[in-house]
Formats: structure tokens, C-alpha cells, sequence
């Protein structure tokens, strides 16, 4: 059939008779269905496309099965010559392209409401009536921004009152819980000295009778402890040395801590009681373990001890050697002390607190105490002074530089990891540091520190002598703030926490808008960096270092108290 309508397209004859049925189908003319079967093959009629296409009068919905039957995924190709109209699109093309006419109706009438609003240039002004409620609108409108202004600064103002408070009320939650360890050591010191005072008391064993003495045989007194007899003594009897609660009770309480380069020892807290009755004097640690468990153990056992160091040396202790800032040495040698303070010969406490109420009434009831300054701890005190007063204006401008680099300094050529130096030594480090002080004035202080003569003197000494040192009010912060980071006890802290824990949002520069936080704590971490000999930790003599330094610019304590409470939140 497809090569006998090839042919008929072919010939003169069949395009007449296509064109002649062409026209009839476009006039309306509908083919018999059933009689096309019999038809011949010169009589199928031909569809004109261009034309069918063109017609304008007829509905589009009557070319939905074409359609659905051959969708059209995209444009036609434009080599085609189909004319593709209105007609040949979807219902969904038609209901979009229907949406968007809508559009720019609706767009049109939105332009010319808004010709039609435009406030004409002859408008009148306003008349009295609507002016007086534009005044009183206006006037309630600033009225309420200004109780808007004040509620919101009563609330920054309560919000900084209440956080006063609760850090008010958190110094002194921490204030009642110091007393109280204090309290816990004084009611252990207690129990411990009359429990054995009556074992301990020699003369208990005057009254031993006949029959108790017939069981000692000689020579038994340096025998082992299991032949010895031991008895337990008569508590009625009442001796001369025989202590009571009485006698213990006239003391003076001080709070002290180690001079050490040892972050853990330094950090002890130790509370050190001094006895009127036989002027001697121990020391307990406040010691906890784990998260509820405390307790008051010694740390230098009750007795009369000596100076070991300084002009005082060999004198015994008395109650004028009690104050803030002094000196206890002892021999590290004949105490039971850990071994990280058993590697410098002398242990050194230095008093931090007492308790002011017990020595005033100590002082009024006790007699011959001497507590005159004597010739010789004055002029070393000048001498001081007069070092001092030289450095004082170069140290401060660059303090934390100083105090920091000299530090650093005397560690790297610590090989020994004793702490003391020889003079030469010192000469060089201050010419290092430009730090140049009369040679006279630099022989008077080394004849004052090196008191042995052996040509060594501790850093710590030597630095305290030429520099000075912050307080102890300073220095409580400053442990305070130091135990916070080394939660631990282990002497050091990783850098990295360093970086999280520390705050610049307070700093003074930071308020005033002369730097940004991020600069200020750059900048303290890139200062602290360069003094630690590890820059991944930082040990707690390089931390007091720097704040050493930094106290040597801050006059007031308050100031420097604020410094380390801001940035560190103590």
C-alpha cells in the first residue's frame, strides 16, 4: 500500500485528486471510517498542516488528544516548517501564560492607585486640630522612648547590681570557707598536742611503785621496743610540764607558704601556730582528698626552732619575728618534708597573714619581748632602697619584659637546677638586661645576700633584692588565680588553657576603645610565650614572673586586684 501511494503522489493525476480532497477536508468534509477500508489507495486523503495549523476558528480543545497522544517536551525544532499557534499548547501552558496576563493587570491597576495617591504640590496645610494631635502623638512617642531608655538601664543596672551580689556573696562563701579549714586545723592542732601530752610527759614516770620497778631490768633502755615495759600513765597526775587546753590556747595563728619555684609547693596552704608557754612553734597543712574528703595533717612538727638564714642566724624564734611579709628558715635536712623540698637545703616560709586580734593580746600580756629593729636590719633596708630607686624608672616602662626575660634567663643557665648563681654572674645578666647599678651599691647588696661567703646567691634573693616583689595581698590573687588554671596540682598549666580561660572583655584598653579584645590577648599570650622555657605550659614561677612585672607599674592594689579578677574570673 505505502508503494501504491507513492505512486499516485508521484503522478500528474494523484497530486490533483490530493489537492481537490485537501480543499474539501478544509470546507468541513468528513470522511466515511468503515467505507476508507474498501477505498483505493489513489483516494486516502491528504491533511494540509499549514492550513490546519492557521485556522483561527476553531477551538483548542478539541486538539487535546493530539496532546495527550504526542506531548511536546520542548520548543520545536526551528528548521521546521510547522507553525506551532496558540491552539497546539497544553492546558497547563495555557493556564500559565494565563496567570502571567493576570499579572500584569493586576501590576498595571497597582501603578495607576498609586499616580492616582500622589500628593498633589497645592496640598493645604494642615489645620490646627490635626497639628495639636500630631504634637501630642509626638510627644507621647518621645515619652515612651524615654521610659523605654530608662527601664532599659534600670535593667543593666540591676543586672550589674546583681551580679555584684552574687559575686559578693560567692567571696563570701569562700571567705566562711577558709575560716572554717582554719578552724578544722586549730581544733587538730589541739587534740593532737593534749592527747600527747601525757604520754609524752617524762615525769609521769616518777610515780611508778615497788612493784613496778622490780619487772625493769637494766640496761633496757636501748633495747628493742618489744622487751621494754610500757605502761600507760596515770592521767590524774598532775606535773609541772603538764599542758592544758589553757596553756595551748596562748598562741598566735599565721597563715604562711613556701618560697619555692615549684608551682605545687608553692601553692600549699599551710597554717603555722607559735606557743607562748615555750615559744616553739609547728606548722599543718590543710590537705584535701578527693571531692569530700579534708584533713589537717603536720607539716613541721611542734617544737623550738632557730634562724637558719640572714642576720638572725641561730637566734631563736620570738613573737616579733611574726609579721606579713617575714621570713621562717629551717633546715629542710632534720624535717620530714617531700623530696621536691628536701633538694634546697633550707626551707624557707614566708608569713602571709596572722591573726592580728591574738597578737595584740599577746603583746599586752607578755613580757620581755624585743621587738626593736635593730642598726644593722636598717641599713640593709637603705641599702635596698637606694638599689631599688636606681631600677625603679627604667623597670617601669618595660617591667613584665624584665622581670620575664631575667627569669628566663637564669633558667637556661641553670644546669645545676639549684637556683644560685655567683656575682659574676649577676653582673652580666643586669648589663644583658641594662640594668647597671653603682658598683658600690652593687657590693653593699651582695655583701648583704651572700651572708655564707661562698660566693652563691639564690635567683629568688637576688631578683626580690634589685627589683622588689608585689605584696602579699598582691601574691594571694595571683596564687588564687594560678591554682584555678592548675586545678590539678601538677605544677603546670598546658597553654591551651591558658588561651580559654583568659578574658579581655574588661581590660581598660578594650573600655576605652584604644585596642580590641583580640589584640590585648594576643598580646598577653604572645608576652607569655616568649618568657616560658616550654611554650606548650606555663609553670607557676614563669606566671607569678609576669605578673610580678606587671605590678611593678600598678600603684594601687585594688587596680591590680581588679586586673586578675576581670581576666582570669576569680
Amino acid at each position: 500500500m505505502d508503494l501504491e501511494v507513492k505512486g499516485v503522489a508521484a503522478s500528474p493525476r494523484g497530486q490533483a485528486e490530493r489537492s481537490s480532497r485537501g480543499k474539501k477536508l478544509s470546507q468541513g468534509w468528513k470522511p466515511n471510517i468503515q467505507a476508507t477500508h474498501g477505498l483505493r489507495p489513489a483516494e486516502v486523503p491528504c491533511l494540509d498542516l499549514g492550513k490546519l495549523g492557521s485556522s483561527d476558528e476553531e477551538d483548542g480543545d478539541s486538539y487535546i488528544p493530539y496532546s495527550k497522544r504526542f506531548p511536546c517536551i520542548g520548543p520545536p525544532d526551528s528548521s521546521s516548517t510547522v507553525s506551532w499557534g496558540t491552539p497546539l499548547q497544553t492546558p497547563y501552558a495555557q493556564h500559565h501564560q494565563t496567570q502571567q496576563l493576570a499579572r500584569k493587570h493586576c501590576w498595571k491597576k497597582m501603578e495607576l492607585s498609586l499616580e492616582q495617591k500622589t500628593i498633589p504640590e497645592n496640598l493645604p496645610s494642615p489645620t490646627d486640630k490635626y497639628k495639636l494631635k500630631y504634637q501630642q502623638y509626638e510627644a507621647e512617642m518621645k515619652e515612651g522612648y524615654k521610659q523605654y531608655s530608662q527601664r532599659t538601664a534600670e535593667k543593666k543596672k540591676n543586672n550589674a547590681q546583681s551580679q555584684e551580689s552574687s559575686r559578693k556573696t560567692a567571696h563570701k562563701k569562700e571567705d566562711v570557707a577558709a575560716e572554717r579549714r582554719k578552724q578544722t586545723v586549730v581544733e587538730q592542732v589541739m587534740v593532737d598536742q593534749l592527747s600527747r601530752a601525757v604520754i609524752s610527759d617524762p615525769e609521769q614516770s616518777t610515780n611508778i611503785s615497788t612493784y613496778q620497778r622490780d619487772w625493769t631490768f637494766p640496761d633496757l633502755g636501748t633495747a628493742p621496743l618489744r622487751f621494754r615495759k610500757r605502761t600507760l600513765h596515770e592521767t590524774k597526775i598532775r606535773t609541772r610540764s603538764a599542758l592544758t587546753e589553757n596553756v595551748l590556747s596562748n598562741k598566735l595563728r599565721f597563715d604562711g607558704r613556701i618560697l619555692s619555684r615549684n608551682g605545687r609547693d608553692a601553692c600549699r596552704e599551710l597554717i603555722g601556730f607559735f606557743f607562748m608557754y615555750d615559744r616553739s612553734l609547728t606548722v599543718y597543712e590543710y590537705r584535701q582528698f578527693g571531692k569530700n574528703r579534708t584533713n589537717a595533717l603536720p607539716f613541721i612538727q611542734k617544737g623550738v626552732y632557730s634562724h637558719q638564714h640572714g642576720q638572725r642566724k641561730g637566734q631563736q624564734y620570738d613573737l616579733s619575728d611574726f609579721y606579713v611579709g617575714a621570713n621562717l628558715t629551717f633546715l629542710s635536712c632534720n624535717l620530714s618534708l617531700p623530696e621536691s623540698i628536701k633538694q634546697n637545703p633550707i626551707l624557707t616560709l614566708r608569713v602571709t597573714n596572722i591573726d592580728e586580734a591574738a597578737m595584740d593580746i599577746l603583746k599586752t600580756t607578755s613580757v620581755g619581748i624585743k621587738q626593736d629593729i635593730t642598726q644593722q636590719e636598717i641599713d640593709e633596708s637603705r641599702v635596698f632602697k637606694v638599689v631599688q630607686g636606681i631600677l625603679k624608672d627604667k623597670l617601669s616602662k618595660r617591667g613584665v619584659r624584665v622581670v620575664t626575660g631575667l627569669g628566663k634567663y637564669f633558667r637556661e643557665l641553670d644546669r645545676k637546677r639549684d637556683g644560685a648563681f655567683s656575682k659574676a654572674v649577676f653582673k652580666q645578666a643586669l648589663t644583658v638586661f641594662h640594668l647597671e647599678v653603682p658598683e658600690k651599691d652593687f657590693e653593699s647588696l651582695w655583701l648583704i645576700l651572700d651572708d655564707n661567703c661562698n660566693d652563691k646567691v639564690d635567683y629568688g634573693e637576688f631578683t626580690r633584692a634589685i627589683i622588689g616583689e608585689m605584696n602579699e595581698y598582691r601574691k594571694a590573687f595571683v596564687r588564687k588565680a594560678y591554682m584555678k588554671l592548675d586545678f590539678n596540682k601538677t605544677g603546670s598549666v598546658p597553654m591551651v588553657d591558658i588561651r580559654k580561660c583568659y578574658c579581655a572583655k574588661k581590660h581598660s584598653r578594650v573600655l576605652s576603645g584604644d585596642a580590641t579584645e583580640e589584640e590585648i590577648k594576643s598580646s598577653f599570650l604572645e608576652t607569655l610565650e616568649d618568657a616560658c622555657s616550654n611554650s606548650g605550659e606555663v609553670s607557676y614561677y614563669e606566671f607569678e614572673d609576669y605578673y610580678e612585672g606587671l605590678s611593678i607599674g600598678i600603684m594601687n592594689d585594688e587596680d591590680f586586684v581588679n586586673i586578675l579578677k576581670n581576666a582570669w574570673g576569680i
